[in-house]
């Protein structure tokens, strides 16, 4: 039968996390899993130290687990250890597999090297379980999912905010969305100033706020966002990196739609999270080309004087906040 070996490969740790633990409660009742289940790290232990254990009767029970983290052997170019593994005793082991084993291989890397003996019969011996890294047009259905599995709404108009301050990392956003389920309560539902309230913010994400505020001509707003990331000891220096940044990425997407380019082509020419690059297509409508050279010249100039010491770093950079509002306040609009 199939299902005694499984490698899970792939850098999406929550998904490697949940497919282990349904292996573990398919294999082992609760009171098995704390005698049955043996864990090695093969950048310390070799992979014939994991087989043996393997084909060794369980202690307790009918069953055993035995799951082998770091199967550097697997990588195109493995990393070098101070010993090297036996990979003609997993081999071995594969092609005649111990019958109370389930033996689980956790691959943490973006990419295997499929042209390998071994992988080729783990393929064919067990069950191959990619675990990448979800794609930013799949986040909403994630969302939706984790907000079902702990019993909240997130109204659909708060999903962008979880994209902006969370991404794509599902463990991250598993342990926004429990924190935030704490505050409702089950059958509660999420507002978006609760979110906005509790979220983890990054400093990506708040430079996008930064940048919404200044197309919204929102001065106070602007503020309090700046204001907020003082208290977390962000310097303003870092800040107009940031905001240079985002307004950078914004004015490339303008001069790239204007050209004809798509999202999908805008990637080979945006050095960028393709999520970013969705973020600036939505922004670059509300400001015109000479807008932004306008914004990028204050920002560099803002820059050069923080730099220089000569003004006071919270003055200059309110100063600068007015200054990209003003900007917008004073152009016609027109794309």
């Amino acid at each position: 039968m199939k299902p005694h070996i499984y490698l899970l490969y792939g850098e999406e740790s929550y998904l490697i996390q949940e497919h282990k633990n349904k292996i573990i409660n398919q294999t082992l009742k609760k009171e098995d899993q704390e005698f049955n289940i043996s864990q090695y790290d093969l950048e310390e232990t070799p992979i014939e130290d994991a087989v043996t254990d393997a084909e060794t009767f369980p202690f307790l029970g009918e069953k055993k687990i035995v799951i082998a983290h770091h199967p550097v052997f697997l990588k195109a170019k493995p990393d070098k250890l101070a010993f090297e593994h036996d990979v003609e005793a997993l081999l071995s082991y594969l092609e005649n597999p111990a019958e109370y084993t389930v033996f689980v291989l956790i691959a943490p890397y973006e990419k295997l090297d499929e042209r390998k003996k071994v992988f080729k019969q783990l393929k064919k011996q067990g069950e191959v379980i990619s675990c990448q890294p979800v794609k930013e047009w799949d986040i909403d259905k994630w969302i939706k999912s984790l907000a079902d599995e702990l019993h909240i709404t997130i109204p659909e108009s708060v999903y962008e905010l979880f994209s902006q301050e969370v991404g794509t990392n599902l463990m991250a956003l598993r342990k926004e969305m429990e924190k935030l389920a704490l505050n409702v309560g089950e059958g509660g539902t999420v507002t978006k100033e609760l979110a906005e309230q509790l979220l983890s913010h990054s400093a990506e994400a708040s430079g996008l706020k930064l940048v919404d505020a200044v197309m919204e001509k929102n001065l106070g707003r602007a503020i309090q966002i700046y204001k907020d990331l003082e208290k977390l000891n962000e310097e303003p220096i870092a800040l107009i990196a940031l905001l240079a940044s985002q307004f950078r990425i914004i004015s490339q997407a303008k001069i790239l739609k204007q050209k004809g380019y798509g999202q999908q082509q805008m990637k080979g020419y945006i050095k960028a999270h393709p999520y970013v690059i969705k973020m600036a297509l939505k922004r670059e409508r509300f400001f015109t080309q000479m807008e932004l050279n306008q914004i990028m010249e204050a920002l560099a100039e803002t820059d050069h004087k923080l730099k220089q010491g000569k003004m006071d770093k919270t003055l200059a950079f309110e100063m600068l906040l007015y200054q990209l509002i003003h900007v917008k306040q004073n152009q016609t609009g027109t794309l």
